[in-house]
């Protein structure tokens, strides 16, 4: 074999093999809800985009996202559900789950399926709605 046919299947496995490591690192931060275990109060400073005006909360989780009035985070916003999202903590992690909303709730642009991982700068889109979260930090 010439030194270009074997330079060519060498490229083809350094590929492969960074395509594999960007697939795994892209998983995100999931944890089933029964793994969340006991809820320990954290604070948590929002910025909600609705409707094109920003808006800044500071609460204390878990609180809930929706349309009731009940919520803790209250969004006009008509798609989304009354009781769109919460958010949970467990061990100083502040967790989002969608709470079988109509529309679904988006963890940086990918859909949740199981409660999974908030951080400083991410952003929880429902309905037309964005959330970012601006700061964590232990209620005290």
């Amino acid at each position: 074999m010439n030194f270009a046919a074997q330079m060519r299947i060498g490229s083809l496995e350094i590929s492969a093999a960074l395509m594999a490591v960007a697939a795994i690192a892209a998983v995100p931060r999931r944890r089933i809800a029964s793994e969340i275990g006991a809820i320990a109060p954290m604070r948590v400073r929002f910025r909600a985009i609705e409707f094109g005006k920003p808006r800044s909360l500071e609460a204390v989780c878990p609180i809930v996202v929706g349309r009731s009035p009940e919520a803790g985070l209250v969004l006009a916003d008509s798609e989304v559900s009354r009781r769109h999202a919460r958010f949970e903590t467990d061990r100083g992690a502040v967790f989002v789950r969608d709470l079988q909303s109509r529309n679904g709730t988006f963890l940086n642009g990918r859909r949740l399926s199981d409660a999974i991982e908030v951080r400083v700068g991410d952003a929880i889109d429902g309905g037309t709605t964005r959330v970012g979260v601006e700061d964590i930090s232990p209620w005290t």
